[in-house]
């Protein structure tokens, strides 16, 4: 089993806060997480994807939780949004009797932040641990050193990263994240897996979600998105492509963001003086899916003398946003482009407003051109700014002047 990064903060959340919601897409490893806890105290186990559970606690959702002792797990709690009211009346009677820490751990496969209404109705009861795909130091086994605040302000030291063999790289972009794929040792049973996890989010959880009976749009609105990864959100565009109107269109995004499978990165846009864009971006949460649904396979990649952009940059991506979920530093992630095209492919901010630009080059070389829009952002934002990092899939961590860096993809799972 996997060491997860977030289980401290997990723990944490349960020491001293009623109810804990982890939060994530299907298939992360959240029942498998939820279950193996060290904890003092067994907690009893429950899934609403057992029938005869979801049943009784669709019929009577009070009773279903007055009927509960102890401490207890309830998995994929988004199935019975009406436990949720249930849930915090239990809250309430417990916290007379200062009995209501870590009482109701849940797991949803729905993003709660956007169903605004089932997160409301735990307001100050509920803290969301989020549970992302492993990352890839989560997969090699290495420390749970934070590699986004590493990036942010860390000591790169020139020479202290190895460097990022090609191979490897190929490994971690086409198995992504999912304990699942990675496990299959072939990518022919890795596609397969994949084909099965759509096919079932689709038919099952966008119905249940949306009530929706006609789904023919769905998996052709997944594929356009996914030849759009790491490119501005831009409605206009795909509701031509994709036959629908706006407003259908931006229903079915909203549906496939709750479920985890796409994701906006907003736009930087802190400075009033200056002329951003303000479209977000889009990207698929994992690089093993969007090579699925590009048809990459390692022969491919093997036969040509870079990787397609967008394919890492959606892998950095996937790989901040896991190491931002357990950051004590209250880290932010963002994109940064003026409307005359000068950009920064990822922007980390801390509370206080100091910013660290990451630009992503798919190649094994870089030279000064690649920190144009660092030295930019260095110029223009420099009360704000702390350091430029431009991640490739070269051999060297080496200094490119003043606070800018170039460092191996390899980071992201050495051990240093």
């Amino acid at each position: 089993m996997y060491d997860r990064h977030i289980t401290p903060l997990l723990l944490e959340a349960l020491a001293d806060t009623p109810v804990v919601l982890l939060n994530g897409a299907r298939q992360t490893g959240k029942s498998t997480l939820a279950q193996s806890l060290p904890e003092s105290t067994p907690r009893r186990y429950l899934t609403l994807d057992d029938h005869t559970t979801l049943a009784a606690a669709r019929s009577d959702p009070a009773g279903f939780i007055d009927a509960l002792a102890g401490p207890v797990v309830i998995d994929e709690i988004q199935r019975v949004p009406e436990l949720f009211l249930a849930i915090k009346a239990a809250v309430d009677r417990a916290r007379a009797h200062r009995q209501a820490a870590g009482r109701f751990l849940l797991t949803g496969s729905a993003n709660v932040m956007l169903l605004p209404a089932l997160a409301e109705s735990l307001a100050g009861r509920m803290e969301i641990v989020p549970l992302l795909p492993l990352s890839c130091a989560e997969r090699a086994g290495v420390s749970r050193l934070n590699r986004a605040e590493w990036l942010f302000d860390g000591d790169l030291c020139v020479g202290a990263v190895p460097p990022c063999e090609r191979g490897m790289f190929i490994d971690a972009l086409l198995a992504g994240g999912f304990p699942e794929a990675v496990a299959r040792g072939t990518s022919r049973r890795r596609d397969a897996w994949f084909d099965s996890y759509l096919r079932a989010v689709v038919q099952r959880d966008v119905r249940e979600l949306a009530n929706l009976e006609q789904l023919l749009e769905m998996p052709n609105l997944v594929r356009l998105l996914a030849h759009r990864s790491a490119s501005l959100l831009n409605f206009a565009e795909l509701a031509r492509s994709s036959s629908l109107t706006q407003s259908t269109l931006k229903r079915y995004f909203t549906l496939l963001e709750t479920l985890f499978l796409i994701q906006r990165v907003p736009a930087w846009e802190r400075n009033p003086f200056k002329r951003l864009v303000k479209a977000p971006k889009v990207f698929l949460p994992d690089s093993g899916m969007l090579a699925h649904l590009r048809g990459y396979d390692a022969d491919r990649l093997a036969d040509v003398p870079g990787l397609p952009g967008d394919l890492v940059e959606t892998f950095v991506c996937s790989e901040l946003l896991k190491h931002l979920a357990f950051s004590a530093r209250g880290l932010s992630l963002s994109h940064y482009r003026t409307q005359t095209g000068v950009e920064v492919d990822f922007l980390l901010e801390d509370r206080h407003g100091t910013l660290t630009g990451i630009e992503v080059k798919a190649a094994a070389t870089v030279t000064g051109r690649d920190f144009k829009g660092l030295r930019h952002l260095q110029e223009t934002e420099a009360k704000r700014f702390k350091r430029g990092i431009v991640l490739y899939t070269g051999r060297e961590c080496v200094a490119f002047g003043e606070a800018m860096f170039a460092v191996p993809m390899s980071i992201w799972w050495c051990t240093t």
